[in-house]
């Protein structure tokens, strides 16, 4: 299945929420949504998911446009919002159980579908808990277990990484490989954008709700590559050694990481040499000098100005 968001606008009054925003992903892919607060995240993901209502445009899953018929599209679509909502004293088998009649399965075919998710997303030995008494991981959980009940063929989650401990982050991350592996396509959101690099094939970054950059990771990448990124240690003062890279003929963006110095260079890769042969004429004592390989996260960096959160 290809789902393609077209032109996509959402007004609050005066507000332009999102604004001819536009982009595609397809089944089998996880696709990172990136972008700072009040980028238009959120919005754009309830339209997606038939919850709120474009001021113009559309979202298309195949054929089916989700404006004109979005009873049908909300069947295809499970939506995991940033935090779960419902009234805590029920269990996690009423609440996932519920969701199941809602869609329509009864029955057999209910009863296997709420023990399915729930040995998949590893809740069932929480079934009988009231969902007042669970974690933020297991609560999360269970807001998956529940967007999965009517076997949705396309999954979007609002920053469900959040909250969570490492060990919380790293299982959601395995179960979404999981998901993608059987067909599904998954839209994410997530500040933490180390775990989107790790595994996302591709991502839309927003801002002020247009999009900068849309498409497969590999494409994004090259088109960025134009620039190489270097990563420079050297044993000469990190003052001394920042005042002559800004003064260097080629480089941009030069700062410090650590016990690192890391800076782009433009042009033939002639230049970054260049850029070694000046440094060691000033003295400066180079101890590694290397090409780094740009990901997804420096992308986002770059792009937004550091404002990703």
């Amino acid at each position: 299945m290809k789902i393609i968001v077209e032109n996509l606008r959402r007004e609050f009054g005066q507000t332009i929420a999102v604004n001819d925003v536009s982009f595609q992903f397809e089944s089998g892919q996880i696709f990172g949504f990136v972008g700072p607060n009040g980028a238009g995240k959120t919005t754009t993901m309830r339209i997606m998911a038939t919850l709120d209502e474009p001021t113009s445009g559309d979202v298309r899953l195949d054929n089916l446009s989700i404006v004109e018929d979005p009873e049908r599209a909300r069947h295809l679509v499970g939506f995991v919002p940033d935090e779960l909502r419902a009234y805590w004293d029920t269990t996690v088998d009423d609440y996932i159980d519920f969701f199941a009649r809602a869609y329509g399965l009864k029955g057999e075919e209910r009863e296997q579908a709420v023990n399915s998710v729930e040995e998949f997303t590893n809740v069932t030995g929480i079934a009988n808990k009231q969902l007042r008494a669970l974690s933020k991981g297991m609560k999360q959980r269970v807001s998956l277990a529940r967007a999965l009940v009517s076997d949705p063929e396309i999954l979007i989650l609002d920053e469900p990484a959040a909250g969570l401990d490492p060990r919380a982050r790293i299982e959601l991350r395995e179960l979404l490989s999981l998901l993608a592996d059987q067909g599904k396509a998954i839209f994410i959101s997530s500040h933490i954008l180390a775990e989107l690099t790790e595994i996302c094939h591709g991502a839309v970054i927003i801002e002020q709700g247009q999009i900068l950059e849309a498409g497969q990771t590999e494409e994004i990448v090259s088109k960025r590559e134009q620039k190489m990124t270097y990563a420079l240690r050297s044993m000469s003062d990190p003052d001394h050694l920042m005042r002559d890279l800004l003064q260097m003929p080629h480089i941009d963006q030069p700062r410090q990481a650590g016990n690192e110095f890391l800076f782009e260079v433009g042009g033939a890769e002639e230049n970054a040499f260049e850029i070694l042969n000046l440094l060691i004429q000033k003295d400066h004592r180079i101890v590694e000098f290397r090409q780094t390989k740009t990901n997804l996260e420096d992308i986002f960096m770059d792009i937004t100005e550091g404002k990703v959160q």
